[in-house]
């Protein structure tokens, strides 16, 4: 028998995503995000919600850019920071060591050490309440050579990304590998 537990924000998991601009003055700051997403495939988008009085709110608006860098578990308590301190008032680049590279092709920093980079344009934003969604074009993604599998695309078991899990406010990464997708329900269709 199910539960009920009320309207929250339980799904799971959630990304910890490092959402990369440039403030008013330059600077290049970062923040930390689990509400997030892919939203489309053509073209390719991604979703990411940001409360308003958010440091990276007004910036991202500005430059209609962002990045999404995926941390590893190597670089979780850096991450982990990127989500505590405000860029208000420290550079969280200098702070932990981590290296902010400037995108070539948007106009938004990622951070240089996480082995997976989304470079993304504002395609528009979405009023839902206490957050507003931007919804974001991928122009490119970037991966360390050494997380790719033998096709060429991003190894979530070489990645180890960095799962959020809301309300317990806890950190995961990714289990073991299930199966193919799209294969190993067919027999239930034979």
């Amino acid at each position: 028998m199910k539960i009920s537990l009320g309207a929250k924000t339980l799904a799971q998991p959630a990304p910890l995503w490092i959402v990369g601009s440039y403030d008013e003055k330059g600077n290049a700051n970062a923040m930390a995000a689990a509400w997030g997403g892919i939203c489309c495939s053509k073209p390719p988008c991604i979703t990411v919600s940001l409360r308003e009085d958010r440091h990276s709110y007004a910036s991202i608006l500005a430059r209609r850019a962002f990045t999404i860098s995926v941390p590893s578990v190597a670089f979780a308590a850096q991450a982990d920071y990127f989500g505590i301190a405000s860029g208000k008032d420290v550079d969280k680049f200098a702070a932990t060591g981590l290296t902010p590279v400037r995108s070539e092709l948007v106009d938004a920093p990622y951070v240089g050490e996480f082995p997976l980079v989304l470079e993304c344009t504002l395609l528009r934003t979405v009023e839902l309440g206490m957050h507003i969604q931007f919804i974001g074009e991928i122009v490119d993604v970037k991966a360390d050579a050494e997380v790719l599998d033998e096709k060429g695309y991003p190894d979530a078991a070489k990645v180890m990304p960095i799962i959020f899990t809301p309300v317990t406010r806890a950190y995961h990464t990714v289990g073991e590998y299930v199966g193919q997708a799209f294969e190993i329900g067919r027999s239930f269709g034979e």
